[in-house]
């Protein structure tokens, strides 16, 4: 327990002043309990909820400072601005704001298309609630074009499921005899239900085991019983190093592929060619070691295997996710406890049926594939930057901050001022902000109902809308609000078009699900729906829940989808089993379970289609694979950086108050002892890290748990206030946005050339360049 604030002289805390909700700074979102003053508004204490049917009271220490967030220096935006000729903003109403963007994009999408006004976010990592109103917003437009971070992180992964699955995919890490972390490192990123204590279970247990494959000896590393420490960049050769063991030495499960699975010749046939000595060498890791990991897995009964952005921002990262759902499929790892599922949910995240690339939409300039939907985050600038008429026009940008958080910060900036529009919905004066031609204030996380879709469990998948913990400024608009406005103010929608949802409410909410299921076979309309879900329903929600009312629908949508589930969960079959689910959402402050599944639901869900083992333009690559150095060097920068690396107090870049980290305030360069040797470096000294697109200068800090010649830069700091100051690097002004996967374009953030130099002592502000 921490104290984040101390109480009001005078103030009256007592047990009915703790609120419950969840912390927002990793997609898990562990429920906690938080100690408001009445007098102040501060986050007096903050504890896990032990109510909360997921976390169960477990909570690591970032969410305990949560104050930082609600109560610190964060740039607060209080009303609506607009931007003045001269380039300095000017307050104006709500009513001035939206009338003033609703005529430009109608303008422009009179004069250009819809499809030239793109939309970016929806939502950091759990307020997602207010992002599910913008499909209305850029339908109302004719908007075709999204992205989110996502596209900079997940896609590939996503893309390669779909080909082998059909369907995404997580892992039970909490009952697998082998738990295996992917360039992930989750006593830091979290990434499953109570990480810290599960690790710890799993390190203390003899009859279990843990395999980390990691260039980084992290903390996750050293409770593991195999660390694989690869060199940077080589995760392809070592993982399919992992995957021919298992072919060559006859340890994969033949009668459970034969039932399940195509592809397995192909595969096999590659996999029996493959040198692997020669790919443990490059990958700089004991062959016996590899094999011993790779025996481990083949026989155990449940094996968990979870990638993360250690190879999912890196050197082949589509092909490594591919080679690693092998390891999993060709041990027969799948659809029982302990091993990978798919999951329910109120949100269809990642849910393409599996194409090949040349079979997916494609962006209107650069013609890069839209996996999932969203256009990959780094050809965003060359979407803009071009004289062609297809290009982005306008922008709205919700709860995100790209031009901080996506690569070549430079670049990014450059393509959004060249812009005709652009529009900010945000809680902060964030980089982006800074940049907009209007900015719409939002409240924060806690002074509205906010929920997560990232609700990925099994076989109990628990969802959980939050409550406000305290109100909102006077005259805030929360963005289901904005979205309605817009919607309403492009004439796409208007009040006869409520009337008879309104008279079916009025019977009741069994009519209403009638009527709407009609209006939802209107094309018009249903690409409203969550705006005529919102104006109808919503004022009839209690607390004033309105923005709770787009649930409704989601959550009709997942009885229909997952009937056996939800009837298990309590909630009755039929028609209004959603209407019930949705009622026990709105009711369950500490968060609910929406499905109970049968394991077998996995199969279920891939809709009788079989496992395809065989992706053949990955497996391609895989059989090309040489006995050849395939990283190459560069001699102007030898060093390989790590950029955004997860440490105890970094957090994402919501928490703009850079004083709540108690150590490490601006983010020292990691860098092994051998290599502050060579360069004459004591932790403390500072260097300019140099790259081919920028530079800082920073301090370093000397660790025995890097290998030569590979740095690391934590996420979470360069944020700039209002005054313009700046603490830490703003990591995406080090990174080039043509460095990207070769198939679904997403960036190398955790392989960037870099150049080391040692600065005269005395030298202690950091630039960027």
């Amino acid at each position: 327990m921490e104290l984040t604030r101390p109480p009001a002289a005078g103030s009256d805390l007592d047990a009915s002043a703790w609120k419950a909700s969840a912390c927002i700074l990793c997609e898990c979102n562990c429920g906690i309990e938080i100690l408001v003053d009445p007098a102040t508004g501060g986050f007096t204490k903050i504890r896990g909820d032990k109510l909360h049917p997921s976390s169960e009271g477990y909570t690591c220490n970032k969410a305990l400072r949560l104050d930082a967030y609600q109560n610190g220096r964060n740039d607060r935006l209080m009303s609506p601005l607009r931007r003045r000729e001269d380039g300095t903003f000017e307050e104006v109403d709500w009513d001035t704001a939206l009338e003033g963007i609703a005529q430009r994009l109608t303008a422009i999408k009179d004069e250009h298309g819809g499809e030239s006004i793109f939309y970016y976010g929806g939502g950091g990592q759990g307020n997602h609630l207010g992002g599910a109103y913008s499909p209305a917003t850029m339908a109302a437009y004719g908007a075709r074009y999204r992205s989110s971070a996502l596209a900079q992180e997940k896609t590939g992964d996503f893309w390669v499921s779909a080909r082998m699955l059909g369907r995404p995919h997580r892992s039970d890490i909490e009952h697998a005899e082998v738990a295996v972390f992917l360039g992930k490192n989750p006593y830091q990123s979290h990434g499953f239900p109570r990480a810290r204590s599960v690790l710890k279970e799993i390190s203390k247990d003899p009859a279990r085991s843990m395999i980390v494959i990691d260039p980084v000896r992290t903390e996750t590393a050293e409770l593991a019983d195999f660390h694989l420490q690869l060199r940077p960049g080589t995760d392809l050769h070592l993982v399919t190093a992992l995957v021919a063991v298992l072919v060559q030495e006859d340890l994969i499960d033949h009668d459970w592929l034969a039932e399940r699975a195509d592809g397995l010749d192909a595969v096999t046939a590659v996999m029996r060619d493959v040198p692997i000595a020669s790919h443990c060498a490059i990958a700089d890791v004991p062959e016996d070691l590899v094999r011993a990991a790779a025996r481990r897995i083949a026989s155990a009964d449940s094996v968990a295997m979870l990638e993360d952005l250690g190879v999912q921002m890196n050197r082949h990262s589509t092909v490594v996710s591919y080679v690693e759902k092998l390891v999993w499929l060709l041990t027969g790892n799948f659809a029982k406890p302990g091993t990978q599922y798919v999951f329910s949910g109120l949100a269809r995240i990642a849910r393409d049926r599996g194409k090949a690339l040349d079979e997916t939409p494609r962006t209107p300039v650069t013609g890069a594939p839209i996996i999932s939907g969203l256009v990959p985050c780094n050809v965003i600038p060359d979407e803009i930057l071009t004289d062609r008429p297809a290009r982005f026009r306008a922008a709205i940008v919700e709860s995100s901050n790209p031009l901080h958080s996506l690569a070549d910060s430079q670049r990014m900036t450059e393509a959004f001022r060249a812009l005709d529009l652009l529009v900010v919905i945000d809680v902060a004066l964030t980089e982006t902000a800074l940049e907009a031609d209007y900015v719409l204030p939002a409240p924060t996380q806690f002074e509205k109902y906010e929920a997560t879709f990232f609700d990925f469990e099994f076989p109990r998948n628990i969802f959980h809308l939050r409550h406000p913990v305290v109100e909102a400024p006077a005259g805030m608009l929360a963005e289901p609000e904005i979205h309605a406005r817009l919607c309403e103010l492009s004439g796409a929608v208007c009040e006869a078009d409520y009337a008879e949802l309104r008279a079916a409410l009025a019977e009741g909410r069994e009519a209403f699900a009638t009527a709407m299921m009609r209006v939802l076979t209107d094309h018009r309309l249903a690409r409203l729906a969550p705006v005529l879900l919102y104006r109808t329903l919503g004022p009839t929600l209690p607390g004033g829940a309105a923005a709770a009312a787009v649930l409704w629908g989601a959550s009709v949508m997942c009885a229909m989808e997952n009937p056996a589930g939800v009837a298990r969960a309590g909630y009755g079959d039929g028609l209004m089993a959603g209407d019930r689910l949705f009622d026990a959402i709105l009711a369950g402050q500490h968060g609910v379970v929406i499905t109970d599944d049968e394991y077998d639901a996995s199969w279920e869900r891939l809709g009788g289609h079989r496992i395809q083992l065989d992706v053949p333009e990955l497996l391609e690559v895989v059989a090309g694979l040489t006995t050849d150095d395939p990283v190459p060097v560069d001699r102007d920068y030898p060093f390989v950086l790590s950029a955004g690396e997860r440490r105890a107090f970094t957090a994402n870049t919501i928490i703009r108050d850079g004083s709540w980290r108690r150590r490490d305030p601006e983010g020292a360069l990691r860098l092994s002892v051998s290599d502050a040797a060579a360069l004459g470096l004591e932790t403390g000294d500072r260097v300019r890290v140099s790259t081919r697109r920028g530079a800082a200068e920073v301090p370093v800090e000397i660790v025995d748990s890097m290998r030569a010649g590979h740095v690391s830069l934590p996420n979470g700091l360069g944020v700039t206030s209002r005054s313009g100051e700046r603490v830490g690097v703003r990591l995406n002004e080090l990174t080039a946005s043509e460095d990207r996967d070769e198939f679904v374009g997403t960036p190398w953030h955790k392989y960037v050339p870099a150049r080391l130099e040692k600065l005269p002592a005395g030298v202690t502000a950091m630039t960027t360049s």
